[in-house]
């Protein structure tokens, strides 16, 4: 195997695992978003915490993550990209800078997604934006846009690597939500709203 497969593997998992919302939050912002609300470092509890000013950057930040790692592996091939993709997306939710710990990773699957297929990543977001907006629900938004990328890889013609992946992806994204899902049910799921600090 050629070493730098394992080199760029490596380093998808670690650009992965830096924690944008933990440094962006308390080196711009002085504020640990794992203070407050939900305790994630992503983008959802950085707007509750701090608003779009600092969400913005994270949501970017992340999904640039998952994107590297694609693009990193990608002279490999699909399977390879895939690898790079799902590395990504591990260290972001098992950074090893945070104990292994992490996000839920909507916004680094979604780079990925971008990465691999643009139109597919298009109209999960959109799918997500839509719920997101009338519901104020982000975890019902990212699970049923998660669950939508299998579906529209297989009409939309990709390939069975990309199609494999976006079931993985969906599974990936719907356990990080486990916790979510049960609230949800029970009808007591944290909204996106901005939050008062003590």
């Amino acid at each position: 195997m050629d070493i730098m497969i394992i080199v760029y593997a490596v380093l998808s998992y670690l650009i992965g695992s830096i924690p944008s919302g933990l440094i962006i939050g308390k080196f711009f912002f002085n504020t640990d978003v794992r203070q407050y609300g939900s305790k994630n470092i992503g983008a959802t509890n950085t707007y509750r915490v701090i608003g779009l000013k600092a969400a913005l950057p994270v949501f970017l930040c992340d999904a640039l993550k998952g994107a590297v790692g694609v693009v990193l592996l990608s002279p490999y091939g699909p399977m390879f990209m895939i690898l790079g993709g799902i590395l990504g997306m591990m260290g972001h939710n098992w950074s090893v800078f945070l104990g292994f710990k992490g996000g839920r990773g909507v916004a680094t699957g979604l780079g990925v997604l971008i990465a691999l297929s643009p139109i597919v990543a298009l109209i999960c977001f959109l799918v997500w934006g839509v719920i997101v907006y009338f519901t104020k629900l982000v975890s019902l938004g990212s699970i049923i846009a998660a669950a939508l990328v299998p579906v529209l890889m297989y009409f939309t013609g990709e390939s069975f690597w990309f199609v494999g992946f976006g079931g993985l992806a969906a599974l990936f994204v719907i356990v990080r939500h486990w916790d979510n899902i049960k609230r949800l049910l029970a009808g007591n799921e944290l909204k996106v709203e901005r939050i008062k600090k003590d």
